[in-house]
């Protein structure tokens, strides 16, 4: 393990990130892996926050007059960092989050992508012309700058969810400060560096643009409360969500909120299993469990229940777990021993309430000493309990089986999140089914794929519990900007609507 903290302390150097910024700090940042020491970085004191909601407030009236395009000009110098950054970025979020390699730099990958995407939206912030009932008007819709934007980020996906916030917001001409995990802020201030190198690129940008803060839940809530604060998107639990949503309702802010999920996949008797297996297998273990989109309920017709079960359990007996940064590892550790207790007493709730377990022990042999590493688990449940019902961030596959088509959705909608669902069928009648109204009751609804590994093209998000929000692409863009609607009178009279007369 030497070697891998002594490469972690260079890729960390390559990155910007130095002793002033890793040393003599109040947090501790530990790596999952292993438990050693990353760094003691310095809290933000609360003490800053009005100089750091000022910077962003002057920040915004230079900004916001920029055109947009020249606002993405940043953003594009920001992908062309991240591209040269990398290798290094990746590697950092699997020391730092716990990350397999590939899926560290998959998501340095993602922030990639959506900068491309954003640059491209910075000339396509389009509004509408409405027909006038009024001769001689002309009425349009346009989209302006909101402010400031909040953004508070989860351990599990430390830059990329940040990055799908932050393009967009910047296009739309509106300052960022970002709250990242206490868990993760080493990705996070190496994003800051990141994005500093683009800027001095770029050049004539307004100081306060991009702002990290790090600390815990008061810096939090201090952002929550500013009112300098109008928008606030905020990636987390649903307990979370539930402390946020209220603060900013009472001020009249917008969330937009990614909250818990508890995703499902419908697997029909007409369904192609072998592909089934690949897509339950990296749904359900990917990133150890530790995704909102991550598989954890799978509902299988009852004539091939037995024989998926079989296959899967066949599967999981394979499955390479250990030290994320080594070749063909799949499984690497959670997040930490509270996670791990976490997934524990799931399993003993499942127990208790008739479920069949396999899997879910801790690993000690073959893994690095002082990481809280897991066998993913498959529970056979006789029914969908409350244990089911509740979001364990953890490789647990609760398994059902069903009779009817209808009896699938019900059980699959019958839980309180509402973020990723999916269905395995070559059935036409049942796919179109799944994707109607009368089907998924989820933001996210698939055919033949997982529930896991969105793209960016599309808008990310979920209903229910899982807050309403929605971030990347398609017109997520409009949840950082504000609406105007405006009506111009190029004639010579000055008629009403609906033809109210008020003549003097």
């Amino acid at each position: 393990m030497k070697d891998i903290v002594m490469t972690a302390e260079t890729v960390m150097q390559q990155l910007g990130l130095g002793a002033a910024d890793l040393t003599g700090g109040s947090i501790r940042v530990t790596s999952p892996i292993d438990g050693r020491v990353l760094g003691e970085v310095h809290e933000t004191p609360l003490s800053e926050m009005a100089a750091v909601l000022d910077r962003a407030k002057s920040a915004f009236k230079i900004w916001r007059s920029v055109p947009a395009p020249r606002r993405g000009e940043l953003i594009r110098l920001l992908g062309e960092e991240l591209r040269a950054s990398k290798e290094a970025l990746g590697a950092l979020v699997s020391w730092e989050a716990g990350k397999i390699t590939s899926e560290g730099l998959g998501e340095v990958q993602e922030m990639i992508d959506i900068c491309d995407f954003a640059v491209g939206l910075s000339r396509q912030l389009y509004g509408l012309t409405i027909a006038s009932e009024r001769p001689g008007h002309r009425m349009m819709e346009t989209w302006h700058p909101a402010g400031p934007v909040g953004v508070i980020s989860a351990f599990n996906f430390p830059v990329a969810v940040w990055s799908w916030n932050a393009a967009l917001a910047i296009v739309c001409g509106d300052p960022v400060i970002w709250k990242p995990s206490e868990k993760t802020p080493l990705t996070a201030l190496a994003c800051q560096k990141i994005f500093e190198r683009a800027l001095a690129r770029f050049g004539d940008a307004p100081d306060g643009l991009l702002q990290t803060l790090i600390g815990g839940a008061d810096l939090g809530r201090t952002l929550v409360e500013s009112e300098d604060v109008p928008i606030i998107s905020a990636t987390g639990s649903t307990r979370m969500g539930r402390a946020v949503a209220p603060i900013v309702a009472a001020r009249f802010g917008k969330c937009i909120l990614e909250l818990g999920g508890n995703n499902a996949m419908i697997v029909g008797p007409s369904a192609d299993l072998e592909m089934a297996v690949r897509a339950i297998v990296f749904s359900a273990v990917g990133t150890a469990g530790q995704r909102c989109t991550t598989l954890r309920r799978l509902i299988a017709h009852n004539s091939i229940k037995d024989e998926l079960v079989a296959r899967l359990k066949k599967a999981y007996a394979g499955l390479p777990i250990g030290n994320p940064l080594a070749e063909g590892t799949l499984i690497g550790p959670l997040v930490d021993e509270a996670s791990g207790n976490a997934m524990t007493d799931a399993l003993k709730s499942a127990k208790a309430e008739g479920g069949m377990v396999f899997g879910g022990a801790r690993v000690s042999e073959g893994v690095p000493a002082g990481g809280v590493y897991m066998q993913p688990a498959i529970v056979e449940m006789p029914a969908q309990s409350a244990t089911v019902k509740t979001e364990t961030f953890a490789p647990i596959l609760y398994v059902m089986g069903y009779d009817s088509f209808e009896e699938a959705v019900h059980i699959q909608n019958d839980v309180p999140q509402g973020l990723s669902s999916c269905v395995f069928t070559l059935n036409m009648r049942e796919a179109e089914q799944f994707l109607s109204a009368s089907g998924s009751d989820c933001g996210i609804a698939n055919v033949n794929i997982g529930p896991s590994g969105a793209e960016i093209g599309g808008a990310f998000g979920g209903e229910k519990e899982t807050g309403g929000g929605r971030e990347s692409g398609s017109d997520a863009w409009k949840a950082y900007m504000r609406r105007q609607t405006n009506t111009v009178n190029y004639s010579a009279e000055l008629p009403l609507a609906q033809g109210v007369k008020f003549d003097i």
